[in-house]
């Protein structure tokens, strides 16, 4: 049996900017996918915390220590400049590799500035 995981997560990044006559993507600072194991042109899911929009599409590589996050193509139409996204990456793994699995969980400032990593949520006070 294999499973869908969580590979990465970039919380809370601010959209730079938004291209609408772009072929498509989403531009990510080539620094932050090195770090979150983000691979050029994977597949990412993105969570719009302004307006709860949700959508799919991939990622490209933007300018290293840019903090880029420009949603591009159709997609700019669901992200404007200012919002706050989260970007989500899967990987399918058999049980084997479930055994010691944790994510790469990143989170930034309001300058997209990596403000801490982690491998696991924090837990919340009950």
């Amino acid at each position: 049996m294999q499973t869908t995981m969580l590979k990465a997560k970039l919380h809370r990044a601010t959209v730079t900017r938004s291209e609408l006559g772009y072929e498509g993507s989403c531009a990510i600072d080539g620094n932050i996918l090195e770090l979150s194991g983000i691979r050029e042109y994977e597949q990412i899911h993105i969570y719009n915390i302004n307006n709860g929009e949700r959508f799919t599409t991939y990622a490209i590589r933007a300018q290293e220590g840019s903090g880029i996050f420009s949603v591009n193509g159709a997609a700019a139409r669901l992200a404007c400049p200012g919002d706050l996204i989260i970007v989500c990456a899967y990987a399918v793994l058999d049980q084997k590799e479930l055994i010691n699995y944790k994510p790469t969980l990143i989170y930034f400032d309001e300058h997209n500035r990596v403000i801490r990593s982690s491998h696991s949520i924090p837990t919340q006070a009950a």
